[in-house]
């Protein structure tokens, strides 16, 4: 599976380049060892600046010897995803031109301040998929000044490829990415990465009775238009525990017969996104070694309109047995991670985690800027809000309780998929996807930033890959 490629990093105890990105420390002045320390005063001094603003909004200037360099302040005491925000902030003014290549050059900060630095700056080197006469030029090389020769940004490397990962293939137009490219392309990723692999595919989840997954499927055509379930499970030499994570991968979402409007058909492709950031970090937790075994399940199906079709009214019957009263088409969502959480929940993972971009009364509730979740214990809640503030990805936690699920009573079957007035669906959602779980210790993370208008945090393009970098820090919690 060809990927883009990071730029080239290296460290060096000298600045090199003509774009360097200056990270200052807090203070009322500027530090003495500034270069061009008269001319920045003088800048800030024109723009009735104080240095403290820099934490905020970044400046950038062209020098007399043709250097253009950015200053931002790097305040430890502020929360990591203002930091990140203005370390964003500050690449993309040098980034924007494009350069070849960019120095970052840390005055007096602390290893992590760099760290994020370069974390920022590989996020946003790569341009994302494009078909343009004239495409977008990734930034070549990367260099860190420091005088530590041996300073090691290996975490920050992977944590970058992988959300580039996520976001590469949620970019993907959907006549480049359906069902049967989507499994080509998870398959060489899986022989590079020597995964362990298996696929349900439609005619095995019919015969398994996998019926809430087949019921989405089937409006594609009879052998539900390269529809599968796709297991990935990688096991490190030492692990005492083994996680689930499973991703809805929604290739193209119509609403099927309860036809979506050109304005919220818009976009579906990006449905597949919770596949992808599954899938990324489950790369992830492999190339940071993480003493952990994973088990990873992407639900990659489209949901069509066509005579074959699901439809209101339909009821069918998923893998455990549970019939499920379909309310709307549109709701596809949860019907094909139904039957996923139900296989995964099989296997008895000490924790399971799902991504998805499941609802709308979720943007609603947070808008673009946060990604809702939902646990099956407190303890999983603090670790979950905790990552949250630890990755720059923040989360907000949702209640759940049983008594949510009179709303999803049925007459005719043993759940309604939803409701038709759309109160708390992502409250909904998630007590009917609990059916499917059991007492498995769980996560539900409903995407709802998975795309934000201008970029979030450390991530400048509308795709964010959020989830990914909240993925590991709640493992590295979890784990320990």
């Amino acid at each position: 599976m060809n990927l883009p490629q990071l730029p080239k990093l290296k460290v060096s105890a000298q600045p090199q380049g003509a774009h360097r990105l200056i990270l200052l420390p807090t203070g009322k002045a500027l530090p003495g060892d500034l270069p061009d320390h008269a001319f920045w005063q003088r800048l800030l001094k024109r723009k009735d600046m104080k240095v403290a603003e820099l934490a905020k909004s970044p400046l950038a200037a062209d020098l007399a010897d043709g250097t253009r360099a950015a200053l931002v302040v790097v305040d430890a005491k502020k929360p990591r995803f203002e930091r990140l925000t203005a370390l964003r902030k500050a690449a993309a003014l040098l980034l924007d031109e494009p350069p070849k290549s960019l120095c970052i050059v840390p005055l007096d900060l602390s290893a992590a301040a760099v760290e994020d630095a370069v974390y920022v700056v590989l996020l946003n080197s790569v341009p994302l998929p494009a078909q343009k006469k004239k495409p977008a030029h990734p930034l070549k090389e990367i260099t860190v000044v420091s005088r530590a020769a041996s300073a090691d940004f290996a975490k920050v490397q992977t944590l970058a490829r992988a959300n580039l990962l996520a976001r590469t293939l949620t970019a993907l137009p959907p006549n480049r990415l359906d069902p049967a490219d989507y499994r080509q392309r998870i398959a060489a990723l899986t022989k590079d990465k020597g995964f362990g692999h298996e696929e349900y595919d439609f005619r095995t989840l019919r015969k398994m009775g996998a019926g809430a997954f087949c019921a989405v499927a089937q409006g594609s055509d009879e052998n539900g238009g390269g529809a599968a379930i796709v297991h990935l499970s990688w096991r490190p030499k030492k692990s005492a525990k083994t996680i689930a994570l499973v991703g809805k991968g929604i290739c193209y979402d119509t609403g099927g017969h309860n036809l979506k409007p050109a304005k919220y058909m818009a976009g579906m492709h990006e449905d597949m996104n919770g596949s992808a950031v599954a899938l990324a970090l489950l790369c992830a937790a492999a190339e940071l070694e993480l003493p952990v075994a994973i088990d990873c399940w992407l639900a990659i199906a489209k949901n069509h309109i066509s005579p074959t079709a699901y439809a209101q009214g339909d009821i069918v019957t998923a893998l455990d047995g549970t019939t499920i009263e379909v309310v709307h088409t549109d709701a596809e969502g949860r019907m094909v991670l139904a039957d996923t959480l139900a296989l995964a929940a099989k296997k008895k993972p000490a924790l399971l985690i799902d991504f998805a971009t499941l609802t709308g009364s979720m943007q609603a509730a947070l808008g673009q800027r946060y990604a809702g979740v939902f646990a099956s214990n407190d303890a999983l809640a603090a670790q979950a809000v905790a990552a949250g503030k630890a990755s720059g990805e923040r989360v907000c936690l949702f209640p759940h309780d049983a008594d949510y699920e009179a709303a999803l009573d049925s007459k005719v079957a043993d759940i309604k998929q939803c409701t038709l007035e759309g109160d708390a669906d992502h409250i909904l959602a998630t007590r009917f996807l609990s059916r499917f779980v059991g007492k498995t210790p769980w996560l539900h993370i409903d995407l709802s930033s998975s795309s934000c208008s201008g970029g979030l945090g450390a991530v400048a393009t509308d795709l964010t890959g959020f989830g990914v970098a909240w993925g590991v820090a709640l493992l590295d919690t979890w784990i320990s």
